[in-house]
């Protein structure tokens, strides 16, 4: 502050990951975002959230503080699935754990508020972002009320931030209060009148507190208005008081993408870190090319997050990214990852948007994929091959993952994929090969999964190159029954495939598959749905799907006692 000549800010932010100026971190980016735009910008990075000094270390900023728990829920990176404190953060200099606070959110508004009294405080994030409404908890085992509530932030930004903070900065800074930024999409926040107007009254926190019914139903309402073109804005009650949510704020055009990535990242940790941070060293030499998800997964934030609508960066501002990237001193001529959040979802689109601009479904993918979802691979086979001519690139990999029901609609992509970009190792996410569960997942079935194995399989051995599939599983996730895992550990063998780590599943805040968890029906459907609960099954269907390690056997035996299944034990148990 004192080089550039700042005697105050006008927006600080403050963070629970470590400051790495790197467009993949979420508040170093949106930080690059605003000062492109002319505002004095700080960040604090895990701040002592304890003591007031730590917090007034840049000052009192002149229009706010914005807030984020990190680019996890705080409580997701503090805990197991089975509430064990974990040992360590990817976030974190050193990879040590206990540098942010449990529910960040929270911990860090009320020390903001007591040490910058006054100073309006907006709070987003995944943490925010899942957590706006009355939602299930797994560590409380209980529905806890809207984080803004909770956190008595002023302001609630969720979703992809960049277009409501700018908004909000500009409002702000031409002398608005924060009464007038009730209309700004892709945010919430709490008042004490009912509004008017058209709106979705979801069922009051009280009510979804007492009757799992009415969660189930809160949840069903709340994810029909997840369109940014035709959702209208959702209305809980707290009390005397009501959460508002508007709209998610409209997906970023090309341009405005492209516009990003020309920001003046550094793309390395603060130069007061000494100790390596693992999320960085994982990332610092990829690239991300789009950003949204058509699947819908069940069990997934990232839908929920950054929308379902794919948006794709240029190819010349990948390629620009690439030349500069193959300029950095420690490149050694190996891009990690060309991908988002799905490596093959880049450049897909809606062949029509008027369709795009009222649909309601919540993915483009299941039950079957969407006709107007426009699956053309050529865009992604020309940015692949275009960055592979970059000079200075040797190797160029897909780490992200990739949906093996896309590939099998996209031939030019998956023969790039295998005779270029696998490294060995792919990466799929089947989830499960139960019927019962995939269909509860919103995955594809276990024929889709065999279809793309054989073609995998054949193309490798056409291209004479020794390559292997790593399928992520998760267990015990709502629908899964004990006779299912069995299912899918016969199916992992037959096909021979071997499972490295398993995720257990975790009930996270805001997505389809926690209020399954919650209320044990299906709340489009009212089906009601078995939801592993008990830490013996749990432990056993783990097991199951490490059906190749010798410590799993006493767990699969006992797994195929209970379901009457010891026949299937020869087989599954078979060296």
């Amino acid at each position: 502050m004192a080089a550039r000549g700042w005697d105050e800010l006008d927006v600080l932010f403050i963070s629970g990951d470590a400051y790495i100026d790197h467009p993949a971190f979420g508040v170093p980016l949106l930080a690059r975002l605003l000062e492109a735009a002319g505002y004095r910008v700080g960040i604090l990075a895990q701040p002592d959230w304890r003591n007031p000094e730590a917090l007034r270390a840049m000052g009192r900023p002149r229009l706010f503080v914005a807030i984020s728990a990190g680019a996890m829920d705080s409580m997701v990176s503090h805990y197991t699935a089975a509430k064990k404190v974990r040992n360590d953060d990817a976030y974190t200099p050193g990879g040590v754990s206990g540098a942010r606070p449990n529910r960040a959110l929270i911990a860090y508004t009320a020390a903001v508020k007591g040490a910058l009294k006054g100073v309006p405080v907006i709070i987003g994030g995944i943490e925010g972002s899942l957590r706006r409404l009355a939602h299930y908890d797994y560590w409380d085992n209980a529905v806890r009320r809207s984080i803004l509530v909770d956190s008595k932030a002023d302001l609630l930004v969720f979703g992809m931030g960049e277009n409501p903070l700018l908004t909000i900065a500009a409002r702000l800074a031409a002398g608005a209060t924060l009464a007038d930024l009730g209309d700004i999409p892709g945010t919430a926040r709490v008042v004490s009148v009912k509004p008017e107007g058209e709106a979705i009254e979801l069922p009051a926190f009280e009510t979804v507190a007492a009757d799992r019914s009415a969660y189930g139903e809160a949840f069903r309402l709340a994810e029909a208005e997840a369109n940014p073109w035709c959702g209208r804005p959702l209305l809980q009650q707290h009390g005397g008081r009501w959460v508002v949510v508007n709209p998610p704020a409209l997906p970023l055009d090309e341009a405005a993408l492209d516009g990003i990535y020309t920001l003046p990242f550094v793309r390395r940790p603060h130069p007061v870190y000494t100790e390596k941070i693992p999320a960085f060293e994982q990332i610092r030499f990829s690239i991300t090319a789009h950003r949204g998800c058509a699947g819908g997964c069940a069990f997934c934030a990232i839908t929920a997050h950054q929308g379902k609508v794919i948006q794709s960066r240029s190819t010349a501002s990948i390629l620009a990214e690439v030349a500069r990237l193959a300029g950095h001193p420690d490149f050694r001529g190996t891009l990690s990852d060309v991908g988002g959040p799905t490596a093959n979802m880049y450049g897909l689109r809606c062949r029509r948007p008027e369709v795009q601009e009222r649909c309601r479904r919540p993915g483009c993918l299941y039950p079957e994929i969407c006709p107007h979802l426009v699956v053309d691979d050529s865009a992604a086979v020309g940015l692949l091959a275009a960055v592979r001519k970059v000079p200075g690139v040797r190797h160029v990999f897909v780490a992200s993952g990739v949906r093996h029901d896309l590939l099998l609609r996209q031939p030019a992509y998956f023969a790039a994929l295998l005779a270029h970009h696998v490294g060995g190792l792919l990466k799929i996410a089947p989830e499960s090969t139960a019927k019962n569960v995939t269909r509860v997942m919103r995955k594809p079935g276990p024929e889709v999964l065999t279809a793309f194995l054989q073609r995998f399989r054949e193309g490798s051995l056409k291209l004479k190159l020794r390559q292997a599939v790593i399928p992520y599983f998760i267990s015990s996730h709502p629908g899964s029954t004990l006779s299912d895992m069995i299912d899918v550990a016969l199916y992992l063998k037959r096909q021979q495939l071997r499972v490295e780590q398993v995720q257990e599943f975790t009930p996270t805040p805001g997505t389809l598959a926690t209020c399954i968890y919650y209320t044990g029906c299906d709340p489009q459907t009212g089906e009601k749905v078995h939801v592993p609960r008990a830490p013996e099954e749990r432990r056993m269907q783990k097991a199951l799907l490490l059906w190749h390690l010798p410590t799993s056997r006493a767990d699969i035996r006992a797994a195929l006692r209970r379901c009457g299944r010891e026949r299937d034990g020869a087989e599954l148990l078979r060296e």
